[in-house]
C-alpha cells in the first residue's frame, strides 16, 4: 500500500468522522427539542439524507480547516521536527534552521527515507488523536448546548418531564466528554508516535547529519 494512499485514506477519516459525530449530535438535539416547536419538522427522506449528508462533509470540513487539534500542548511537545531543528543548532558550520524549515525537512525525510512500515503507525495514531481531540471539543459544546437549552425551557414555565430526550441525551454527550477526558488515551499515543519517530532518528544520525550538511551548510565546501 503507497504511503500517499494511506495519507488519503486517514485525512478522509479525519474529514467525514468529526463531521458525522457533529451532524448526529446537532440532528438529536433538533429530534429531542421537537415537542417544544412551534411547528412539526417535516422533511421528504431523500432530501433529508442530502441535508445530513451536505452538513456531515461541511461539519468535517470546517473542523478540519480550523486545525484546533494542532494548537494543542500535546501536539506540540516532541515534535521531530523540533528535534531536526534543535539538531542542526548542535551541529557547526550550517546555517539556522527555522521551524519551518524544519517541519519541510522532515517531510522530506518521511517521504524519502523513512521505510513505508512506519507511515501507517504515523497517520494512524495521528488520525486517531485528530478524531479524538474534536470528537471531546464537540462533546464539551453539545454539552453546553444542551444544558442552556434545558434550563431555558424549564425558565419559559416547562416542566421538567417533559425534557426527557434532552435529559438523556445531555447526560450522555456529558458522559462522552468525561470519558474523553479521563481516559484520553490520544495524547499519550501521539507522543509514543513522535518518539518512535525521533528514535528512528537517532538511529539514523549520520543520514540526518549528512542531509543538513547538504542542504543547510554555510562552507563553500559543502556547497560545491
Amino acid at each position: 500500500m503507497t504511503s500517499r494512499f494511506v495519507f488519503g485514506r486517514y485525512e478522509t477519516m479525519r474529514i467525514l468522522i468529526p463531521g458525522l459525530y457533529f451532524s448526529t449530535l446537532l440532528l438529536l438535539v433538533v429530534w429531542a427539542a421537537r415537542p417544544f416547536l412551534a411547528q412539526s419538522l417535516y422533511l421528504n427522506e431523500l432530501v433529508g439524507v442530502l441535508i445530513f449528508g451536505s452538513m456531515v462533509l461541511v461539519s468535517g470540513l470546517t473542523l478540519y480547516a480550523k486545525e484546533t487539534t494542532k494548537k494543542r500542548k500535546a501536539f506540540l511537545e516532541n515534535q521531530p521536527s523540533l528535534f531536526i531543528k534543535q539538531k542542526a543548532r548542535s551541529m557547526s558550520g550550517l546555517a539556522t534552521v527555522e521551524e519551518n524549515e524544519a517541519r519541510r525537512f522532515y517531510f522530506y525525510l518521511l517521504n524519502n527515507h523513512i521505510p513505508e512500515t512506519f507511515h501507517e503507525k504515523i497517520f494512524y495514531f495521528g488520525t486517531i488523536y485528530h478524531i479524538m481531540t474534536q470528537i471531546r471539543r464537540t462533546s464539551f459544546w453539545f454539552g453546553l448546548l444542551s444544558l442552556g437549552l434545558i434550563l431555558f425551557l424549564i425558565s419559559s414555565g416547562f416542566a421538567v418531564a417533559q425534557m426527557t430526550g434532552l435529559l438523556v441525551l445531555s447526560i450522555v454527550v456529558w458522559l462522552i466528554y468525561l470519558l474523553n477526558v479521563r481516559y484520553n488515551k490520544a495524547d499519550r499515543k501521539i507522543q509514543e508516535n513522535y518518539q518512535d519517530q525521533i528514535y528512528w532518528l537517532e538511529m539514523n544520525d549520520e543520514l540526518v547529519e549528512g542531509l543538513l550538511r547538504k542542504k543547510y551548510s554555510t562552507t563553500s565546501e559543502e556547497h560545491a
